[in-house]
């Protein structure tokens, strides 16, 4: 999963300009033409969001906006790569504001197998079912 930071442009809901939609249309076409970018979507400020926090059975909810800007996302892509390597190349090679600094963080998904013995074969069985399921509705 690549995610990518927010800034505070991004936070007050500032929209990228033409040139750079135009750059991350040709990066995500290259990603896909790569068979790399599985997912990909950018998200509306931590303003229009809301938190749900848990403590034990209690649940309290937190409308937005959040105050740390470095630690909200801004969007992110689901991407397959060989390596870690593969993913910090492309990252490099990702587009971004020239009147702004930004951040990318890029963090593995766990596939099934992480689980280990705590993944018994009944769950394997109804999480694989989950996963085709979803598959066939995104076709």
């Amino acid at each position: 999963m690549i995610i990518i930071k927010a800034t505070p442009n991004s936070e007050a809901g500032a929209m990228p300009d033409q040139k750079l939609l135009e750059e991350m249309g040709k990066f995500n076409e290259e990603l896909v033409a790569a068979g790399v970018m599985l997912a990909g979507e950018g998200l509306h400020p931590s303003s229009k969001g809301t938190r749900v926090r848990f403590s034990g059975d209690k649940r309290m909810v937190m409308d937005g906006p959040f105050a740390e800007t470095k630690e909200l996302i801004a969007g992110f892509w689901i991407w397959q790569c060989k390596s870690k390597e593969e993913a910090i190349e492309w990252v490099k090679r990702c587009p971004g504001s020239s009147n702004e600094e930004g951040e990318i963080e890029i963090r593995q998904i766990f596939e099934l197998d992480d689980f280990g013995s705590e993944l018994t074969p009944e769950l394997r069985a109804s999480e694989e079912r989950l996963r085709t399921e979803l598959e066939s509705r995104q076709s």
